[in-house]
């Protein structure tokens, strides 16, 4: 269910405290379910968790996770250049990108960074920017639909992501020749699964592929890397992945595909995002406005721009009221931003508690895909993001977004300029 383990005054102090509207991330959450991840997977002998950036790029955040013993997925040039920033480097870095251009590549092999081809013809892209290190992985995508006992979990076909099974031969064969000794496996067909069995179906499709794969190029298998997917339950009815039975379904396939085979050496990784970050951060905005026609509307001071995916997906986040939670909820409201956008809603035809103007509303999940999708339609600024540490107290992470920043990269009348030279 969607995490609640913050008390209701952690939000309003932190209202109080920082004008809204702000994302809120728990600092103890993010840390135990590091923690609880790495226990989880223990019954493989290699383990390591590259947190996806683009699902909450803050230096903060990413040096909690760092800290905790994780690595980073990257898939940009400026994402690589955050992960460095933030103490990352070598092989605690994974590039994994698509359409890249050379010079993305470029600065991944400069700085050592496992790099993951997502398409064979970036094989001689590669090799001309930068050149073939002797450990590389491959985005494997097996096409059809991906199913588990007859459940559709995902359709590779509609993935713009990965090679077919002959490319990966091909693909392999051609990095021996220009150098590469070891390769990694990688796949992501389905997103925001509890289902437990999807990452043990996932890794016994990639185990008995990277099997193959050492027979018929005399490559090494040195990782595979079950990418993303785990999710999390958006509503409260809904149950979590129980990520120790996910973990342990991985460690029997791991036994069956390598242990039993006499093949040691090979690691497990991961790049998860939502499941790590997203049930521990909240946006935490205000009430500024009440409308009455055909439907009653709350409107708040945050908007799409600060949280995409019900707009963007009709995505469900969860949304509680803290000075009011106690009280029934009896009201049918819709949530909604100020953008020129009809879509820009939290929530349509949910049921609230009566509220009053200059409630605090905290919109619930919000720690991964949330600034981080970001926007400045209508000319609205990002907004701040707050740290609840461990010992109790705020830190300001990223300042809200102001005027001059909206400016920065325009080429402006000199009258704009000096209007923004008194902000």
């Amino acid at each position: 269910m969607p995490n609640f383990s913050l008390a209701p005054e952690v939000f309003l102090n932190a209202a109080k405290q920082f004008h809204t509207p702000f994302h809120l991330y728990d600092e103890k959450g993010i840390r135990e379910t590091a923690r609880r991840l790495k226990k989880a997977f223990s019954g493989v002998p290699t383990f390591q968790e590259y947190f996806a950036v683009k699902a909450l790029p803050t230096p903060a955040i990413l040096r909690i996770l760092k800290e905790e013993g994780c690595g980073v997925d990257c898939a940009s040039t400026a994402e690589l250049m955050l992960a460095k920033a933030c103490g990352f480097e070598g092989s605690d870095i994974m590039f994994s990108a698509n359409d890249v251009p050379p010079e993305e590549f470029q600065l991944a092999r400069q700085m050592n960074a496992f790099i993951n081809l997502d398409d064979i013809t970036h094989v001689e892209t590669l090799n001309q920017n930068g050149g073939i290190p002797e450990e590389i992985c491959l985005r494997y995508n097996p096409g059809s639909y991906f199913s588990i006992a007859g459940a559709i979990m995902g359709e590779p076909e509609e993935a713009k992501y990965g090679m077919t099974r002959p490319q990966l031969t091909q693909a392999l064969l051609r990095l021996k020749e220009l150098g590469a000794k070891r390769f990694g496996l990688h796949s992501f067909v389905s997103s925001n699964t509890t289902d437990p069995n999807y990452y043990p179906a996932l890794a016994k499709l990639l185990f008995e592929t990277g099997v193959e794969l050492m027979g018929e190029t005399g490559l090494t298998l040195s990782f595979v890397n079950l990418s993303g997917g785990i999710g999390i339950p958006y509503r409260p009815d809904a149950s979590g992945a129980d990520i120790e039975l996910i973990g342990s379904g991985v460690a029997r396939e791991y036994h069956k595909a390598f242990t039993e085979r006499g093949i040691e050496g090979v690691a497990i990784k991961t790049e998860l995002g939502r499941y790590m970050t997203g049930p521990h951060g909240w946006l935490v905005t205000t009430i500024i406005h009440e409308k009455k026609i055909y439907r009653h509307y709350l409107g708040v001071d945050a908007s799409a721009c600060d949280l995409m995916r019900p707009a963007m997906y009709g995505a469900y986040h969860h949304i509680t009221i803290p000075a009011r939670i106690d009280l029934p909820a009896t009201h049918l409201v819709d949530v909604t931003g100020s953008l020129c956008e009809n879509n820009d809603k939290f929530a349509i035809n949910r049921l609230l508690p009566e509220t009053e103007i200059g409630d605090v509303l905290v919109i619930h999940d919000t720690g991964a895909h949330g600034l981080s999708m970001g926007y400045n339609y209508n000319g609205k600024l990002r907004c701040k993001e707050v740290l609840y540490k461990e010992d109790g107290t705020f830190q300001l992470i990223r300042r809200a977004e102001t005027v001059r920043d909206y400016f920065a990269t325009l080429d402006i009348d000199p009258d704009y300029g000096a209007l923004l030279s008194q902000e």
